[in-house]
């Protein structure tokens, strides 16, 4: 019995060698001499030190195809298991390039579906490290029935757990859907790719007008379609900023936010914000500079920076507490609202609620950009889910108006009319219909018109004074009760971190429905 047992132990360390070895070491050294990581030096990077604890090492696939029989490999081109990050549990897999160049065949993709699984029922995040090209040929409908579940995980999770995705290789088809269904991507600069089909079969990569990186590489999805949530310069840097998004994160949605201690005092005084605005209105000023006087330590970790840039969102802490960060950019567009900027905050925002976090505005806006491609493309479907975003949304809620808040771009950014919480402004702020100029251009046009050519300028600009006294000035919206109060810059960090101490208890009740019918 005591040789048996001996044979056994061997077995079983020559399984678990050949488990961590993947497609073999010739690929691995292959996959780290092109500047990339295996599977295994991906996760040692991510998690705590000898943290990891591995599921499914010895699952492989099951086709009948002779030649994959063959080639089986332990783990099946992906590993996965839990581990913790900065002390916190988390489910992790890493797609591994050496087997089958991290194709996603039956049980590779129900070996993932199981651990997003164990996640939603240990109510644990995710972290997912993607690496493959696309479903593996050779299972055939078998490996769309794997991916399938895989898929319907993912969107059963949706909400409940935090789900973060890291690209650090090409990945091609309904594994790219996969990724994207996460509430955010990460993409390596060099070697993220993302593609739903592969640049093989692409008709402009094929004829030459662009190249894979042109089609589906990081900065594409950074600036164009606003997949990517954050760009890494390497995997480490990506590893990390997967680390400090978490940090920001609840383990899922029936928890808070985790709460970090600052030395940063509630009531330090914000004097370099008292001259930030110009006194000419149209001229810009950085509305990031506002919001990182304002938070913790000068933190904000801004996300999809690159894309829809008129309108910043990002993390930041308020009083050690989490807090949804969304501002106007006046220096982009003059913070106008556009369709990617309204599409890049309403899931920002659905983000933040589903996952108890408070949102902070800083608003600066003239209104929704006019023009004939916006119309056509939607705008008005398009601003209304940042509308319904914010009116949904049942966290605290505070908003800060630095200077225009104009039209109906003031009603979609968080106004004391969508049941925000609290609503303060500073002294430049104008609440109004439209500007000033463009409202008494249209209101005494006549009277205008009447007088001579030499007074038409004089008597413009009166009746521009007239009208921001009388409908501009935030002193008139807070009479009305549609701000809270007008303060002066110096105070804003004292008094929105007041605020959200109050509001930190909030809870809110609403009619039973299935959900809303947000304007997809």
């Amino acid at each position: 019995m005591e040789g048996r047992s001996e044979d056994l132990l061997e077995d079983l360390r020559a399984k678990q060698e050949a488990a961590r070895l993947g497609g073999g070491l010739k690929r691995q050294e292959a996959i780290r001499s092109s500047g990339r990581g295996t599977a295994r030096d991906r996760l040692s990077l991510l998690l705590d030190e000898d943290s990891f604890l591995e599921i499914d090492a010895f699952v492989t696939h099951r086709t009948d195809d002779h030649n994959m029989f063959l080639h089986k490999t332990l783990g099946d081109g992906v590993v996965a298991g839990q581990g913790t990050v900065d002390g916190r549990r988390i489910y992790c897999f890493a797609q591994d390039f050496s087997v089958h160049g991290g194709s996603m065949g039956e049980m590779h993709a129900l070996k993932i579906a199981k651990i997003v699984e164990m996640a939603e029922r240990s109510k644990a995040p995710l972290i997912a490290l993607w690496d493959g090209g696309g479903q593996r040929a050779q299972d055939g409908v078998r490996a769309l029935a794997g991916t399938g579940e895989l898929l319907d995980r993912l969107v059963q999770c949706s909400g409940r757990i935090p789900i973060i995705s890291v690209v650090l290789g090409p990945v091609v088809g309904a594994s790219a859907l996969a990724a994207s269904l996460s509430d955010f991507t990460i993409l390596g600069e060099e070697h993220g790719q993302l593609f739903l089909s592969s640049p093989l079969e692409t008709p402009e990569v094929i004829s030459g007008e662009v190249d894979a990186a042109g089609l589906g590489g990081a900065n594409l999805h950074a600036s164009r379609s606003g997949i990517a949530s954050l760009i890494a310069e390497d995997e480490d840097d990506a590893c990390e900023l997967a680390r400090t998004l978490l940090s920001y994160l609840p383990d899922h949605n029936m928890a808070d936010p985790p709460v970090e201690a600052t030395a940063d005092p509630i009531d330090r005084s914000n004097e370099t914000l008292q001259d930030i605005v110009p006194d000419n209105p149209n001229k810009p000023y950085d509305m990031v500079s506002v919001v990182e006087e304002v938070v913790d330590d000068g933190i904000f970790m801004e996300l999809f920076a690159a894309y829809a840039d008129n309108i910043i969102v990002g993390y930041a802490r308020m009083n050690g507490m989490t807090v949804g960060v969304i501002g106007n950019q006046p220096k982009v567009l003059a913070g106008c609202l556009d369709i990617d900027a309204s599409i890049k905050a309403a899931r920002f925002i659905r983000t933040c609620d589903a996952f108890n976090i408070p949102l902070l505005t800083f608003e600066d806006v003239p209104g929704f950009l006019p023009g004939v491609v916006q119309e056509w493309g939607g705008i008005i479907r398009h601003g209304a889910k940042l509308l319904f975003a914010y009116a949904e949304a049942t966290v605290p809620k505070l908003t800060l108006v630095t200077r225009k808040a104009y039209g109906g771009a003031y009603l979609a950014m968080s106004c004391k009319h969508l049941q925000s919480d609290y609503n303060v402004a500073w002294p430049t702020a104008e609440l109004a219909v439209m500007g000033a100029e463009g409202a008494v251009n249209i209101i005494h046009r006549r009277e205008i018109n009447a007088v001579e050519d030499d007074e038409k300028e004089n008597v413009r600009l009166r009746l521009v004074d007239e009208y921001k006294a009388k409908f501009g000035d935030p002193y008139v919206a807070a009479r009305n009760g549609w701000l809270d109060d007008v303060i002066e810059p110096s105070e804003s960090r004292l008094r929105l971190c007041r605020a959200l101490n109050i509001l930190k208890s909030k809870r809110e009740w609403s009619p039973p429905k299935k959900h809303g019918n947000i304007p997809l």
